[in-house]
């Protein structure tokens, strides 16, 4: 990154910052923004949990392109 924060949009990949959360340090798919919540789409197997967070939770995940 070029030292500002990326936007947090739907769409983009994002990682939960807040430590003490159950979620801390998952990635997850941001689905929608509303009321000054995100809700992030966690897929892992068998399950899918849609949480909603506060912004300040998150971080903005950047994608690097695949290694050949």
């Amino acid at each position: 990154m070029n030292g500002s924060p990326a936007m947090i949009l739907p769409g983009s990949t994002v990682r939960v910052t807040n430590v003490d959360d159950i979620y801390y340090g998952f990635q997850g798919l941001v689905q929608r923004i509303s009321n000054g919540k995100v809700a992030v789409l966690f897929e892992g197997g068998n399950w899918d949990h849609l949480v909603t967070f506060r912004p300040s939770e998150l971080e903005a995940v950047e994608l690097g392109k695949a290694k050949k």
